[in-house]
């Protein structure tokens, strides 16, 4: 099989299996996730962002273009977020096809920079994102915030 990524933008016929995939993934409300996907959809604005990879007929991936990732530095964006590969999946360098994706689309929508707000330690790195600040969630947690050009020729 074939993997592909879509916008859901383009996709509307996936957008409740594509909501049910996000919910079950980051186990935070319903709501937040459906309000926020489901909006995406119709707003004039370029983001959210809403994009999933494809294997066959089954998503097997997904992460999202936002304004701002819950945490504090609000100047900060667009964002990387909800970055996920099913865990059968892993392994095969999806996750940086992912990235890749992320940073073109970024790009064409005119940003020259791409954050992302994470736990994860010696991952991100690898791809090239710069630790760039620490930020500060409203449930009491401090993340790393990396940055990375959007341009992909200036790696």
């Amino acid at each position: 099989m074939e993997y592909q990524i879509i916008d859901l933008r383009d996709h509307s016929n996936l957008l409740k299996e594509a909501i049910e995939y996000v919910v079950k993934r980051w186990g935070l409300h319903r709501r937040i996730f459906e309000e926020c996907i489901t909006s995406s959809m119709t707003t004039t604005s370029p983001l959210p962002r809403w994009y999933f990879m494809i294997n066959g007929d089954e998503i097997i991936g997904s992460y999202s273009l936002m304004n701002n990732d819950f945490v504090s530095r609000q100047d900060l964006w667009p964002y990387l977020s909800n970055l996920y590969i099913n865990e059968k999946e892993r392994g095969k360098n999806l996750g940086s096809v992912m990235m890749a994706h992320a940073r073109h689309e970024a790009y064409k929508l005119g940003f020259s920079k791409l954050y992302l707000c994470t736990d994860h330690i010696d991952y991100y790195e690898r791809y090239g994102w710069l630790h760039l600040c620490n930020g500060y969630h409203s449930w009491n947690r401090e993340s790393k915030i990396y940055v990375i050009d959007t341009d992909q020729k200036s790696k």
